[in-house]
């Protein structure tokens, strides 16, 4: 197979990906694929754009794919610093004025900030854009799901097995520390978000935000895809039995 053979049926098993997991959990809208590479891959476009945010970046990525250097992230302090990109000296004392803030109000405690994960390895920037069009390989896919849709999630991620001494549970503030997190370990991590990232994405206040790891992302969506068999079934039984109930009680 040819080298553009290759790419083709890599970006068309990406594609099918996407469509399946989007299927699975009824998105919305599509899942969003983020890559942390070392430079600007050829054909990607830069982000011309201004944003005050890290994560208001997977919002944009929606309609398009681009690529957006470390510099571009330094608006958001806190989002820098967790996706792993050097602090210039502006950005750090940002950083700072923002981690004191968090703790003379109580939203971070004293001993917090030193344990914020943070993307373990040097990059230039990162290319987002819709997982169906990435042209690289995601290292996390992003998605924003109601709680029926986590809950499918978190079934098909083993984070509801009772027999599963690692469970992890939902993780709070900052919202974009899951990011690190599932790339980490090669695990989905489900995050409740947090202000910062209800106030820069406007997302929905009804949504919780779901990052797969990209390193699992055929197994998980298989997963996926049982789970959901899985619940359509127990929907079918569920609903048998309240209907067989209802018709004891009216006597039918």
């Amino acid at each position: 197979m040819t080298t553009d053979a290759t790419t083709a049926a890599a970006a068309a098993g990406v594609a099918a990906l996407a469509r399946r997991i989007t299927e699975a959990l009824a998105l919305d809208d599509p899942p969003v694929g983020l890559a942390f590479v070392e430079s600007a891959p050829d054909g990607v476009p830069v982000f011309d754009g201004v944003v005050p945010s890290a994560c208001s970046f997977w919002r944009e990525a929606r309609s398009g794919t681009f690529f957006a250097s470390a510099a571009q992230h330094a608006n958001c302090a806190v989002g820098s610093h967790v996706m792993g990109f050097p602090a210039a000296p502006a950005v750090q004392s940002a950083l700072q004025e923002a981690i004191e803030t968090m703790g003379a109000c109580g939203y971070l405690g004293a001993d917090e900030p030193a344990r914020i994960p943070t993307v373990g390895r040097p990059s230039a920037g990162i290319v987002y854009g819709p997982l169906a069009d990435l042209p690289v390989a995601a290292d996390v896919v992003v998605c924003w799901l109601q709680p029926s849709q986590a809950m499918l999630l978190q079934e098909a991620a083993g984070e509801v097995d009772w027999t599963n001494a690692t469970r992890r549970g939902l993780f709070g503030r900052p919202g974009c520390a899951a990011l690190p997190l599932a790339i980490a370990d090669g695990r989905t991590a489900l995050s409740a978000g947090c202000t910062g990232m209800r106030i820069f994405t406007e997302v929905g206040a009804d949504r919780l935000l779901a990052v797969l790891a990209g390193a699992d992302l055929e197994a998980t969506t298989a997963r996926l895809e049982g789970a959901r068999r899985a619940n359509e079934t127990m929907a079918a039984y569920y609903d048998g039995r309240r209907r067989g109930l209802e018709g004891a009680v009216t006597g039918a």
